[in-house]
């Protein structure tokens, strides 16, 4: 029954009119871009056999501003929808993110067989297919960015698409029924705005509405449109909201129905494929079993470096779906919650979190999604500079609490001093990756050099003669394994290894602009003083000024470890001794922690050059872990591989991947250095668009765990230094040509 209702679906499909034909040749012609370019890869999916019972069982889909996760139901079909900007809040308190609404499609489709639901990673569209008494039904989903809409088109073998369409308000707002359209608004606690707005097209049958839905019956194809909005006014200091959304999300509805959905997709698959498809992992071959049942089978030790692979794109794929150019950025659950009381309010931790949400931005080519969190600290900056909290107030410079919201106001748990010194750390390095000099000279540099000035004047001598800070931590815990000690520790490693790193990034910028000499010389001078990483009784690197580290502390936070990664103070090449307390360290605070914890120290033993370790890190990430396990300590994957803090929280994703790209390539040190940390357990593959520092993309192939080709693309002419294993090459790169090299 199941061939035969496909098969006069797929038949059907030819009695379409001339113009749907011509529309679908123009897509295809149009999503065909990436190939012609030779962006294109084989397509990653993650596909299930059943519909999502739980959120965290089911797909995430996003356009950087709206997000929204599928349950590909077959008796109810419900979408949970969120948009990047609403949230409670003000630029005094920090509020929560807010989940926006719902959408409920009931189909009544029981007992269905041959189901399967899949997202493609490659061109952002969920599909679910299924045959029910007979009919073949198959829908697909995409957001948009081009039209910033969500479309859902569904097609049926035989004249039987029946649903009742609900559009629900989270936040209890009545829903109204217009045309073919549903719609709600409504105002948060903090006056924000907000509006949702949901139309309908059939092709065929009839739509009818009652006081709170549509029906369609017999359509032969039915699409849904979708967009939301907020008066949110992005980076606008203290003046935080705008006008409402209304008219705004009428024109953007009335483009998207206008414009053909072929026209649409392919539009859609254009712009999200030129950012995916720019990097290329091959680890491995695939087995023929579901999503859901090759984690299980890793989770017991089944090898499949595919899953290694898949889930670094995956890490891209959420990245580009929730931090687009002109948005906010991705928070600690990227655009997607269902909680009005989400954990840690689901905004921005600055301590680590948001930091490791774009650790894979520059390295794995997606320059582009690193704007969102750039402009958002630029904000915090404005806002913060001159508050009346006397914690913020600052002569030079500004500080920051450890979190804060959207519109730059703060939790008050308590203040994270070095916080806007690592935040500015991207700023440099998105100079370095981009050679963007503009950037550098407009952006980068000013934040660099106020902060470099607050720091200078904030240090304070130590017993010893040393330059320290006085009032140190080490996030988020205190010597003696105390989660609860908030005191201050001068000299705290975390502190000096983020100034350190802070004046260091100041002084090349310097050189870099041929600017402020003096000042430069002066602040060398001053990063001599400072106090600088210490080896400890049993060997290890030092978390705090005196020795009194605890070798039995397994803190998930790995603070003292900053000047490994993200930072450069540290590197088993130039500070051995150093690198070797780092190791000490390592071991000692083990292989646990929550899964943001466990993806740090991926990038930390991929510093470290230590391929194997960094693979046992990987192993514990990917463990499944039921959808009812929401707390503890642990690390690990839900069903549809969101990482596990617990609860959900996408760092650990984005570390993931950032770590994966450290293994494979590296370029703090001023070389690009191709493969130093390969574990064995991935004996052969490749890897193509990555990008060094210089602005150099490279595509690394190897073979029984040995490179065999290397080439190099740089932005402009110059001699660059190669490294693989104890080999040192200069190579002369010319701008815009690929450069092989044969090992």
């Amino acid at each position: 029954m199941k061939r035969n209702a496909s098969d006069l679906f797929k038949n059907s499909l030819l009695s379409y009119s001339m113009i749907s034909c011509l529309l679908i040749m123009v897509g295809n012609y149009i999503s065909s871009y990436a190939q012609n370019n030779k962006l294109a890869i084989s397509n990653q999916t993650l596909w299930y056999t059943q519909p999502a019972n739980h959120w965290l069982e089911a797909l995430p889909m996003g356009n950087g501003a709206l997000g929204a996760m599928i349950f590909s139901g077959t008796e109810t079909e419900r979408i949970q929808f969120n948009e990047s900007t609403l949230a409670t809040g003000t630029t005094e308190t920090i509020g929560s993110y807010q989940p926006f609404g719902n959408i409920y499609l009931k189909w009544n489709h029981k007992n269905p067989s041959g189901y399967k639901r899949e997202l493609t990673l490659n061109n952002a569209v969920q599909t679910v297919a299924y045959t029910s008494d007979g009919t073949y039904y198959h829908r697909e989903y995409f957001i948009s960015y081009p039209q910033k809409a969500m479309l859902m088109q569904v097609k049926a073998s035989s004249k039987k698409i029946n649903v009742e369409v609900l559009l629900k308000d989270v936040h209890q707002g009545k829903t109204a029924v217009t045309g073919n359209g549903l719609s709600f608004a409504g105002t948060l606690e903090n006056k924000m705005q907000y509006e949702a707005r949901l139309q309908l097209k059939a092709q065929g049958g009839t739509m009818s509405k009652t006081d709170s839905s549509i029906i369609v019956k017999d359509a032969d194809v039915f699409t849904l449109y979708l967009v939301a909005g907020t008066s949110f006014k992005p980076f606008s200091g203290k003046e935080f909201l705008g006008e409402a959304p209304h008219h705004r999300l009428v024109m953007q509805m009335r483009a998207a129905v206008a414009k053909p959905y072929a026209i649409v997709k392919a539009e859609h698959e254009k712009d999200f494929g030129t950012l995916y498809n720019r990097v290329q992992l091959t680890l491995g071959q695939a087995p023929n079993k579901n999503t859901l049942a090759r984690l299980k089978d890793y989770t017991e030790g089944k090898k499949d470096a595919d899953f290694d692979a898949l889930l670094f794109q995956y890490g891209r794929y959420l990245l580009i779906s929730s931090s687009r150019k002109g948005g906010v950025p991705a928070n600690l659950q990227g655009i997607w919650n269902d909680d009005v009381k989400p954990a840690w309010y689901a905004q921005y931790t600055t301590n680590i979190n948001v930091q490791m949400n774009y650790w894979p931005a520059e390295i794995t080519h997606l320059p582009e999604c690193h704007y969102p969190m750039l402009d958002w600290v630029e904000n915090l900056g404005n806002v913060n500079r001159g508050s009346k909290d006397s914690l913020l107030n600052t002569k030079k410079g500004w500080v920051a609490y450890s979190t804060n919201n959207i519109m730059g106001g703060p939790s008050r748990w308590r203040l994270h001093r070095p916080g806007s010194a690592w935040l500015v750390q991207h700023f440099w390095e998105h100079y370095c990756y981009t050679g963007d000099l503009n950037f550098l000279k407009q952006r980068a540099y000013p934040l660099l050099k106020e902060l470099t000035e607050y720091w200078e004047s904030f240090l304070v001598l130590n017993k010893d003669g040393k330059l320290i800070s006085p009032d140190g931590w080490s996030p988020e815990h205190g010597p003696g394994k105390n989660e609860e000690d908030k005191k201050s520790y001068p000299g705290a490693s975390y502190d000096q290894q983020i100034v350190y790193d802070l004046f260091s990034n100041f002084i090349d910028a310097s050189k870099v602009l041929s600017t402020d000499a003096a000042y430069r010389t002066k602040i060398e001078g001053v990063r001599k003083k400072m106090l600088g990483p210490q080896i400890g009784r049993w060997g290890q690197l030092q978390e705090w000024m005196e020795d009194v580290d605890d070798s039995t502390d397994h803190h998930r936070h790995n603070s003292h470890l900053f000047a490994v990664y993200p930072g450069r103070q540290i590197a088993p090449l130039t500070t051995p001794e150093w690198a070797k307390g780092a190791i000490r360290s390592m071991d000692a605070r083990g292989n646990g922690g929550t899964g943001w914890s466990v993806g740090w120290k991926i990038n930390i033993w991929a510093r470290l050059f230590d391929g194997n370790k960094a693979y046992d890190m990987i192993q514990q990430l990917i463990r499944f872990v039921p959808a009812t396990e929401t707390s503890g300590d642990k690390s690990g994957l839900y069903a549809n591989l969101f990482d596990i803090c617990p609860p959900f929280q996408i760092d650990g994703n984005f570390g993931y991947t950032a770590g994966v790209a450290e293994m494979l390539l590296q370029s703090h040190e001023g070389e690009i250095h191709v493969l130093p940390a390969l574990p064995d357990a991935w004996q052969n593959g490749s890897i193509s668009g990555l990008k060094a520092r210089g602005n150099v993309e490279v595509t690394i192939s190897w073979k029984n765990k040995k490179l065999t080709q290397a080439s190099f693309k740089a932005s402009k002419d110059g001699i660059y230094t190669v490294r693989y294993e104890r080999q040192l090459m200069k190579i002369r790169l010319k701008a815009g040509t690929v450069k092989n090299i044969n090992i």
